[in-house]
C-alpha cells in the first residue's frame, strides 16, 4: 500500500513538471546592435537555437522577440548563442573575439558606429 502511494505522488510531480515547460514559450530579449547586418547575424543566432521556432530583431527598439519551446532550450541558452555571434544582450556580454569578428558598420560598442547610424 505504502509502494503504490510513493508511487502515485511521484507520478503526480513528474507530470506536474512536464507540464510546467511551455512549448510555445514567448519572450524579448533586448540585444546590442545597430543595422540590418547585425539584424540578421541575431536572427541567425537565435533560430539556430535548438528550440528557437522564431526570432524577430528590431533595429529601433534593440527588441529580440523570441518563441521557443521550453522543453528544448531556456533563456539562458538563447543569449549565450546572440552573445557568442558578436551580440552583447543585458544577461550575457559578447567575448572580445566573438565582438571582433562583426563587420566594421557593426561595432555598436564604437559611439563614432552608432552615431553613423
Amino acid at each position: 500500500m505504502m509502494k503504490n502511494l510513493l508511487l502515485i505522488v511521484t507520478l503526480f510531480f513528474i507530470t506536474l513538471g512536464t507540464q510546467a515547460q511551455n512549448k510555445d514559450a514567448k519572450a524579448r530579449i533586448e540585444v546590442d546592435g545597430v543595422c540590418l547586418m547585425c539584424k540578421e547575424r541575431i536572427e541567425k543566432a537565435a533560430i539556430k537555437t535548438k528550440g528557437v521556432k522564431t526570432a524577430v530583431w528590431d533595429v529601433n527598439t534593440h527588441l529580440l522577440s523570441v518563441i521557443y519551446d521550453e522543453r528544448k532550450t531556456n533563456l539562458n541558452t538563447i543569449h549565450q548563442s546572440v552573445a557568442d555571434a558578436g551580440h552583447d544582450t543585458k544577461q550575457v556580454t559578447a567575448s572580445n573575439e566573438a565582438y571582433a569578428s562583426v563587420h566594421g558598420c557593426c561595432k555598436y560598442r564604437d559611439e563614432a558606429v552608432v552615431e553613423e547610424h
